[in-house]
């Protein structure tokens, strides 16, 4: 044991070295199918009682729906007994008329068919007349009225059992069922990701050359389950989506497919994970219709999937390769499958999952309107703040003030900025910003401020009128830069007038209003 264990390796284990004694793995019992790997429904009518009647009335359905053997067995009994009751009809007037004591002998007497003397003669006629043969022994006189009254019966007859029995045979060798031989179907169904989405795909290809025009193919789900007002549903069909909406479901097959079945929201498998797939019951049976090109006739194939046969993390191997001239299909890995990367998680946790990492941004809170400009028609343009851009052109517009108007205007400024650089409030509960300016200075133009001189010292400021649209028009062609942003409070505070007044000019220093008044 030891030497084996050298040469194997120390994982190698002698599990049973008895021949006679033998040990299998445990039997899996059968599933029970609805629709089986070949397509044939496992559905059994029982318990008819007078309704078995409807397939009288539609007997010549019930008789291609035969198996070949009873269909045989009809075709031969019901030509044996046609042949055997028509003979006897000709025999029996043969009887009535006396013709069977004759024999022949007598050439005077003219019987109802010449040469029948007997049944076995009787019937030969009727075969010869029935097939058409006309061997030229046996035939009817003129002086047989009620002959030629069977003749036209039979050859009624007779045609009427050749077109169903022979069109009845025809059908059933015509039935494209077997057409559907040459359709196949991957033997398992697989489940993994495409395009970052979980699918669960299956494979179908077509043997022949002939294509199958206007090829459609479908999947249900057969499951059971329980209404959530207790009902028990056996065998519950549910549509499974396989591209009913982009026209995926039709197929162009001349070369085997892979379909494929999105799992999300929608899908019944949208809580289906490899854990569950283990222990769930279901089964799910793909249709595939077409049209056969050389016959003209729909041809439908059926396969079905249980949840034994559907590998989670496997997918396809390819079976086309590009030859000299053509494309070829080695049938031989047509149901052959290889392990990828899966997540072993269901679509809905894979989301609930996604949503608890990445949860949704805060909403922002609009900044409320100052309550002091509320009932103002302009509020939305009198809160605008002038830019530190604008603040060098107001610089500039203040160089050419009176000397003493400069002095008042520098003091104010001062007191400002240095509120704004320490956060301190302005006294009477301002905000400490750069819309803090004087309104003398904010409002200031340097093309509507004329310096009349009249001999006097003393010189006269216009101010500006509080017009909404040029203020706007004039602040919005400045932007605040990045280092005195980062300075500036977040959001700036609006602009508080105060209640001094009525009016802006009410703000400002008594000299300026006096002067504002002489103008």
């Amino acid at each position: 044991m030891s030497a084996i264990r050298r040469k194997f390796g120390e994982d190698y284990q002698v599990v049973n070295t008895n021949r006679s004694m033998t040990f299998s793995a445990p039997v899996k019992k059968k599933r029970q199918r609805f629709v089986e790997k070949n397509g044939r429904c496992n559905v059994q009518h029982g318990n008819l009682g007078s309704e078995t009647s409807r397939y009288i009335s539609d007997l010549f359905t019930t008789l291609v729906d035969l198996k070949w053997r009873w269909n045989l067995l009809i075709f031969i009994l019901t030509y044996t007994v046609a042949w055997l009751v028509m003979a006897s009809m000709w025999w029996v007037i043969a009887y009535i008329r006396g013709d069977l004591s004759y024999g022949g002998h007598n050439s005077s007497y003219t019987p109802c068919v010449a040469n029948v003397y007997n049944f076995p003669s009787a019937f030969l006629f009727f075969i010869e007349t029935e097939a058409t043969i006309g061997y030229g022994h046996r035939y009817i006189t003129e002086k047989c009225p009620e002959g030629i009254i069977l003749f036209l019966f039979q050859s009624l007859l007779g045609s009427i059992v050749d077109a169903f029995l022979i069109g009845c045979m025809f059908i059933k060798m015509s039935q494209p069922k077997k057409r559907a031989e040459t359709l196949m179907f991957s033997q398992d169904a697989v489940i993994s990701q495409r395009d970052g989405k979980l699918c669960l795909m299956f494979r179908v290809g077509n043997l022949r050359n002939s294509h199958m025009v206007s090829a459609q193919i479908r999947c249900k789900l057969i499951k059971s389950r329980q209404t959530p007002e207790g009902e028990f549903l056996p065998l519950d069909q549910c549509e499974l989506d396989v591209g009913f909406g982009t026209g995926a479901d039709q197929l162009f097959l001349v070369s085997p497919l892979t379909i494929c079945h999105e799992i999300n929201s929608n899908s019944p498998f949208f809580d289906l994970s490899q854990r569950s797939l283990m222990n769930d019951q279901f089964e799910i049976v793909v249709i595939l219709e077409g049209i056969v090109e050389t016959t003209g006739m729909t041809c439908q194939a059926r396969t079905s999937y249980t949840e034994d046969e559907v590998l989670w993390g496997h997918r396809f191997l390819p079976v086309m390769s590009l030859e000299e001239g053509f494309f070829r299909v080695d049938y031989s890995q047509f149901h052959n499958t290889f392990e990828v990367p899966t997540p072993p998680y269901s679509v809905k946790e894979q989301e609930e999952k996604s949503s608890l990492t990445s949860p949704n941004p805060l909403p922002v809170a609009p900044t409320p309107p100052s309550p002091l400009l509320k009932n103002s028609s302009r509020v939305g343009r009198r809160e605008r703040l002038l830019s530190a851009d604008n603040a060098d052109h107001v610089d500039d517009q203040v160089s050419r003030l009176p000397s003493k108007l400069q002095r008042m205007s520098s003091s104010r400024e001062e007191h400002l900025w240095r509120g704004l650089k320490t956060g301190s409030a302005l006294p009477g509960g301002k905000a400490s910003s750069t819309g803090d300016l004087p309104l003398s200075i904010q409002r200031l133009r340097s093309s509507s401020i004329p310096v009349v001189r009249q001999g006097h010292p003393e010189e006269q400021v216009q101010l500006l009128s509080l017009d909404g649209e040029a203020e706007e028009s004039e602040l919005e062609k400045h932007r605040l830069p990045t280092a005195i942003s980062t300075i500036a409070a977040p959001t700036p505070a609006p602009v508080q007038i105060s209640s001094v007044g009525s009016r802006p000019e009410d703000n400002l220093p008594p000299k300026l209003r006096r002067m504002n008044a002489d103008r």
